[in-house]
């Protein structure tokens, strides 16, 4: 017997089990009125009227919606009520500009955009047929109706366009669909332990890889979602004790947050002994890995994945067999990207690529089949990070062939930005590059040969605020003579690189 996998399922399944239990507890300080506690029921009730608003916009199944939120309960139903009814789900990272969302609006084709009240002056500017306001309810719900059926559920079919930042200068929309989304998550909840017992604080965006898939797994389980709206150490930490919070994804920065606030916290530290973190986007250093286990007395786990891959790759979390070793051996073990998940297999390339092949993996660009035949190459996806597998069957990612530099967990194109940097008249020549900051993972730093004019890096800076999302701009600018080329004119960025990572094993941080 063959039943299509589909992300309903998850929301399916809370409803009949937990009815009454509180699925979500909403953010309470933003500036649209928020939802408060929901129940599964409720959360249920909510998805099903969107998708009935959605009917009566006359929206197809396989229309796209595009919403560009902070992490809210809003958007969390979101994944349910578009995707669980056949329409694809955009979510949008509410970082970018208006230029860059009025492209992925636009690419993506969506007929239906609902931004988060802070960002209710796009809508102005964005051509699209039906926009609204989150928090304007009885824009997004249809309640008391019954959505119509999606006749022929079909887990090939795409459920998110996910809109990530690659080697061009425009963002790419890669396609995940509900099997992607089905399995990653199962499976990333089985590596993770999730059970019911679980109360997931979102510290990670919502629209980033679609919370790596816990908006799914942790609603399968009947496990409870806390919202965050905005990273602050302090607040995660006031949070994990308020709702005996057990598990929390973050990049490395928010790690940061939390062992700084924990300095200055008023008794132990929420969550000692409970807490399970799982970390990805750069892996911390070894010292921080130790912090986490020590300072804060949470279970670190690390994971390596891109939005391409759903994201689960491979996982790294303690082994009963380090159990005898020292702290800081088992940081530094921790401190590799892990072994393949489940269903997943790793492989590097003569060139050092890591490639991967799994269930997880995105069915394509949209609308760029030839940037999707590239990376799907030989029935691989081709990551363009460097690495290798250790004497222990572990992935350790040691350099970036993609020219992307990840500052704060966020993918950012240093084509991208040398592309806005050169359009400034006193640009000469430009090159971006990433270098290694404890907080940031990496810094974006632009290195600019300029006319000669008495532009400051304070102005070139500023520049870039016009036209990109903040954390894609440089946080520093420095100007040279020249930058190094080949015979052929191609840019060295290695060379340039060199003074930043000296003294660091990989090119990554």
């Amino acid at each position: 017997m063959y039943y299509p996998l589909t992300v309903r399922d998850f929301l399916d399944r809370a409803e009949t089990v937990y009815p009454d239990r509180v699925a979500v507890v909403d953010e309470p300080d933003q500036p649209g009125p928020s939802l408060g506690e929901l129940t599964y029921r409720e959360l249920a009730a909510s998805a099903r009227a969107q998708a009935a608003r959605l009917d009566q916009l006359e929206v197809p199944v396989g229309g796209r919606v595009a919403i560009v939120s902070h992490n809210s309960a809003r958007l969390l139903t979101s994944f349910f009520g578009v995707s669980g009814w056949g329409r694809i789900l955009v979510p949008i990272n509410f970082r970018l500009s208006l230029r860059e969302v009025q492209y992925i609006v636009g690419h993506s084709g969506a007929e239906v955009l609902y931004v988060d009240p802070s960002l209710a002056h796009l809508l102005e500017e964005i051509d699209v047929p039906h926009k609204f306001v989150l928090g304007d309810d009885d824009a997004m719900f249809l309640h008391d109706v019954d959505p119509a059926p999606w006749a022929e559920p079909d887990e090939a079919a795409t459920a998110t366009i996910n809109y990530t930042s690659g080697t061009t200068a425009r963002p790419k929309g890669v396609q995940l669909t509900h099997r992607n989304l089905w399995l990653n998550a199962t499976v990333f909840g089985l590596h993770a332990s999730i059970t019911d017992r679980d109360v997931l604080l979102h510290t990670l965006p919502m629209f980033h890889a679609n919370g790596w898939g816990m908006p799914y797994g942790i609603t399968g389980m009947g496990g409870r979602h806390v919202v965050l709206r905005q990273v602050d150490g302090a607040e995660i930490l006031r949070r994990i004790d308020e709702h005996g919070v057990t598990l929390l994804c973050a990049a490395p920065a928010v790690v940061s947050a939390a062992l700084d606030a924990a300095k200055s916290w008023d008794g132990p530290v929420p969550g000692r002994d409970r807490v399970r973190i799982i970390v990805a986007g750069a892996p911390p250093p070894t010292s921080v890995i130790e912090e986490v286990m020590t300072v804060l007395g949470w279970e670190f786990i690390q994971i390596y994945g891109l939005t391409e891959t759903s994201p689960l790759v491979t996982v790294n979390r303690q082994r009963a067999e380090w159990d005898d070793l020292g702290t800081f051996e088992r940081a530094r073990k921790l401190g590799r990207a892990g072994a393949p998940a489940l269903g997943v297999r790793v492989r590097v390339d003569d060139q050092g690529e890591v490639l991967t092949a799994s269930n997880h993996n995105l069915d394509g660009y949209w609308e760029q089949p030839e940037e999707t035949a590239r990376v799907q190459a030989g029935g691989w996806f081709h990551t363009g990070d460097g690495g290798y597998l250790d004497d222990e069957g572990y992935l350790v990612i040691s350099d970036r062939k993609k020219d992307v530099i990840i500052s704060g967990g966020e993918n950012v194109s240093s084509i991208e930005v040398e592309d806005v940097l050169m359009r400034h008249p006193a640009v000469r020549e430009v090159a971006v590059i990433g270098v290694p900051d404890d907080k940031w993972g990496e810094l974006v730093t632009g290195l600019v040969v300029s006319d000669g004019s008495a532009v400051t890096p304070e102005e070139l800076i500023a520049h870039c605020r016009t036209e990109l999302a903040g954390y894609k701009c440089p946080k520093q600018i420095a100007f040279v003579k020249d930058l190094p080329r080949t015979a052929t004119g191609k840019l060295q960025k290695f060379k340039l690189r060199e003074p930043y990572w000296k003294g660091h094993e990989r090119q990554v941080n």
